[in-house]
């Protein structure tokens, strides 16, 4: 016989809660459904961009990728940082300085990459590579105290692998259509380590990712795009879901000469932990 029992979070010695359900409940009494963003800060947002490696091909329209991210960041109100070209060595260190640093002034914290991969989730550096959980470990639970209960966004543009996506022809139809309250009392509560944290890849998993050597990349591009557009006024969510379509039904390859490249797709990929909502209020 199995003894189920309930953790209860209870705002006072009088709240009751009974349940059959065979699983300990916790309850969310006066947890906020949006994140902070009324902090002095925004964040930090460190732009890495890898453009020149010691034994793979250059990267070409990267640099545009990096002035555009960095101006719309920006004007979103981030302290903007750039990594160029670092070996690996050197992008570690600045990530673990970066989660050295104190964030309690911040909102909230975004990482973008930009950089060659490959399959089983590796990302390089101008010299070796490495994980990409590598970007994140720095910043999760008790790595940085600062950013607990904090919103972590990454952005991660490069190959998973060298699949390409043919597509599939969309036939549209039309069809009718008719028209907990706050308490003053304080409470402590544990969150999981991977809480709070969103990964937002350029493409799914053992997929190429696409990049024009002028315009830059699709996803990078699409996601400037979308945030200079809706950043102050729309959710995350809502707005990388615009990014996702932008990039699936307006952009496809044109690599005439090749019909093994020619006319492919790409669908950027989201692996939310998330929370609650993030809206990027204007700072007065």
């Amino acid at each position: 016989m199995y003894n189920w029992f309930f953790v209860l979070l209870f705002r006072s010695s009088k709240s009751q809660l009974k349940s059959s359900a065979p699983w300990g409940v916790i309850g969310s009494f006066g947890i906020e459904e949006c994140y902070d963003t009324n902090n002095p800060k925004r964040g930090v947002a460190l732009i890495i961009n890898q453009v020149n490696f010691s034994s793979m091909e250059k990267r070409e329209g990267s640099n545009k990728d990096r002035d555009d991210m960095s101006s719309v960041l920006q004007r979103i109100g981030f302290d903007v940082r750039v990594f160029d070209d670092c070996n690996r060595k050197q992008l570690l260190s600045g990530l673990q300085e970066i989660a050295n640093e104190d964030h309690t002034k911040n909102d909230c914290l975004v990482i973008v990459v930009m950089t060659h991969g490959k399959e089983n989730n590796l990302l390089y550096a101008s010299d070796k590579s490495y994980e990409v959980n590598r970007l994140w470990e720095p910043f999760i639970g008790g790595a940085c105290p600062s950013l607990i209960g904090k919103p972590k966004l990454f952005f991660v543009q490069a190959c998973r692998g060298k699949k390409l996506d043919q597509g599939v022809q969309l036939v549209r139809m039309s069809v009718d259509s008719i028209d907990v309250q706050s308490s003053p009392e304080s409470m402590r509560y544990v969150i999981p380590t991977m809480a709070d944290l969103l990964v937002m890849y350029s493409t799914y998993d053992g997929h190429y990712s696409w990049r024009n050597t002028s315009k830059g990349s699709w996803f990078i591009q699409s996601l400037c795009i979308e945030l200079e557009a809706s950043a102050h006024c729309r959710e995350l969510l809502h707005i990388l879901t615009a990014v996702a379509r932008r990039v699936a039904y307006q952009y496809q390859s044109n690599v005439p000469d090749s019909a093994k490249l020619d006319a492919k797709k790409q669908m950027p990929c989201t692996v939310s932990m998330l929370t609650k909502l993030l809206y990027f209020t204007p700072k007065k």
